[in-house]
């Protein structure tokens, strides 16, 4: 499984925030791993220099092998708050994609 993070310009400390998203995703995703080629994580600041409620947004982008891609996406006050809704709505999204193809074999 590959993880791809990308940024915008807004972020600040990219080298901590690639490191506590790739953390995330290999322990809520790393069950299913079997199944993904890649994830890719977007993150932006809406505002920039102002804050905001819910004004850092993630998305996470997942390639299973043979299938389309899948997003999941997440809006909150910080970016680690962003990256763990949106991973945990692309684990339910997971479960129940790979649950469902499962059932039919």
């Amino acid at each position: 499984m590959h993880i791809q993070v990308n940024t915008d310009n807004t972020i600040e400390g990219r080298e901590d925030v690639t490191s506590f998203v790739t953390q995330v995703i290999e322990s809520k995703l790393g069950a299913v791993s079997g199944s993904i080629t890649r994830v890719e994580v977007y993150l932006k600041d809406q505002n920039a220099t102002k804050n905001g409620p819910d004004d850092k947004h993630c998305k996470v982008e997942v390639r299973l092998e043979g299938r389309q891609p899948v997003t999941a996406e997440d809006a909150a006050d910080n970016i680690r708050s962003a990256v763990t809704g949106a991973t945990d709505k692309m684990r339910n999204l997971l479960d129940s994609e790979l649950g469902k193809l499962r059932a039919r074999r």
